[in-house]
């Protein structure tokens, strides 16, 4: 099938660019129509990008070429099923996110609100932007504007604690994308080009040491946003921005975005082929191991509840890159649908989190005995999207696991698959003691009671808990996660 030529990826990425504008317009005086523009802008975002999802899920392709930025280097955009699959998930949760966001701030009656759903309609369109990138470059200048429009977020509440987070977010992150543009360099001379292709670019140039030595450039500069240790420092520091960052952090923008470049590294430039010829799939297999075990371990240690998360993604990532290492079919599918099953889970348990905290004030595990019999639809929804990370059949955690499991084994190491009971086996010891004490035990003597919060942010807490469920009962229904990983399956690999 021709490409189709269409603006429309463009539009995706102004639709919230130009709302970003308006709402800096409208700002503090007009509360309820900078709030209807951030509506709007996740709205118009999610039908764009919606409306280009058919075509590309019979396998069409939608391109855009845009200035040329030196002769042979173009700003270029291009949706193939893999660019969709995140777009259309990003689009998605950030409907959710917004308003759960005008819940949050206005509950906490937090200051610098333009500035802050600014900052967000810029976050998003730079996700979009590396979505739809066509190459490598195009794929840098967005993964960097994602990095400066999520500073302000990070440093929202400007607290010490909050500006050391931010400097420490800056370092790593930047120092990522200079390792990027690195190899984007490398990659041009070799090649000629930084073209993404199903199948990679890479094979037939350079000598296998000059390729090792490149797969190790783009593991650093996408691993910091990936958080693959020891690479992950800035991820729970920056638990000191608003919870609807955290979720933004977490579950939509800035990590999967370091996933979905090192997904685009392996199977778009470097091919299955040249990374089976190389060896590269184990030794990254290895290192994302590491990863989702000693990330949970330091899990376990965390009594503040968004650490505590925060160590837990830096774990759950790395089922993706793992999926993504281990080079066969299962494993990609299911390395590729836990984008989507993780983003579910975890934004669910980051809303929870932060309705706990506007309702009580408190962060700390310690402190939240007994509050599931004052806040139960939270503290339900919580505890479903808990129980879906651990793996519980008919939960979307669990179609990640069994494609991973079965890809290990399409692969030959057993030893992979005793990696994911034993990350499953610590899910269950950090998160079975909050759900029991939350249901079990009984709160402090004298401590205030607290009801669920309001609906702008129970509302989106059940949506993306319904999300957790329907993908792990009806995964194989056409358009889910699953049939589009499915799709890119086969084009990579095929």
């Amino acid at each position: 099938m021709e490409p189709v030529h269409s603006i429309r990826p463009v539009l995706a990425i102004l639709a919230s660019l130009i709302c970003a504008a308006l709402i800096v317009i409208t700002g503090e005086r007009r509360r309820n129509l900078r709030e209807f523009w951030t509506l709007f802008a996740s709205l118009s975002k999610y039908i764009i990008v919606a409306s280009m999802f058919p075509l590309v899920y019979h396998g069409g392709v939608y391109e855009f070429v845009g200035h040329t930025i030196v002769p042979g280097i173009e700003l270029s955009f291009r949706v193939d099923a893999f660019g969709m699959f995140f777009a259309f998930l990003a689009s998605m949760l950030w409907i959710p996110t917004s308003i759960y966001s005008i819940g949050y701030v206005r509950s906490l009656h937090e200051h610098a609100q333009t500035r802050y759903f600014f900052a967000f309609a810029v976050c998003m369109s730079s996700v979009i932007g590396i979505a739809f990138a066509a190459n490598l470059i195009t794929l840098y200048i967005f993964y960097e504007m994602l990095t400066m429009a999520t500073f302000p977020l990070v440093i929202h509440k400007e607290t010490p604690e909050a500006l050391c987070a931010g400097k420490k977010y800056l370092a790593y992150t930047l120092t990522g994308g200079a390792f990027i543009l690195l190899g984007t360099a490398i990659t041009y001379v070799l090649t000629g080009t930084l073209a993404f292709a199903d199948h990679g670019i890479l094979m037939d140039h350079g000598t296998p040491e000059m390729l090792r030595a490149l797969f190790v450039i783009f593991v650093i500069g996408f691993g910091v946003k990936a958080a693959i240790m020891p690479l992950h420092g800035w991820l729970p520091s920056a638990m000191v921005a608003p919870t609807p960052v955290s979720a933004l952090l977490h579950a939509v923008a800035v990590v999967k975005a370091g996933v979905f470049g090192l997904i685009r590294v392996v199977y778009y430039i470097y091919g299955v082929d040249l990374m089976r010829e190389l060896g590269l799939g184990l030794p990254l297999a290895v290192a994302a191991s590491i990863t989702i075990i000693v990330g949970s371990v330091l899990a376990l240690k965390q009594d503040n509840l968004k650490k505590l998360l925060a160590y837990s993604t830096v774990s759950q990532l790395s089922y993706i890159v793992l999926g993504a290492a281990l080079l066969t079919p299962s494993a990609t599918a299911g390395g590729i649908i836990h984008i989507a099953n993780q983003a579910f889970m975890k934004i669910t348990l980051f809303f929870c989190a932060g309705a706990i905290f506007v309702q009580t004030g408190k962060k700390n595990i310690s402190e939240m005995n007994g509050i599931g019999k004052t806040m139960p639809l939270t503290m339900i929804c919580f505890s479903i999207a808990a129980t879906g990370m651990i793996g519980v059949p008919l939960l979307c955690g669990f179609i990640t696991k069994w494609y991973l499991c079965v890809g290990a084994l399409e692969a030959g190491y057993l030893i992979f698959i005793g990696v994911l009971l034993v990350s499953a086996l610590l899910n269950v010891a950090y998160f079975f003691p909050i759900i029991y004490n939350a249901f079990f035990m009984e709160p402090e003597k004298g401590a205030k009671m607290h009801n669920d919060p309001n609906w702008w942010i129970l509302l989106p807490i059940v949506i993306c808990t319904l999300g957790v469920v329907i993908l792990g009962v009806t995964p194989s229904v056409p358009y889910t996660p699953l049939r589009l990983a499915t799709i890119i399956v086969q084009q990579v690999l095929g």
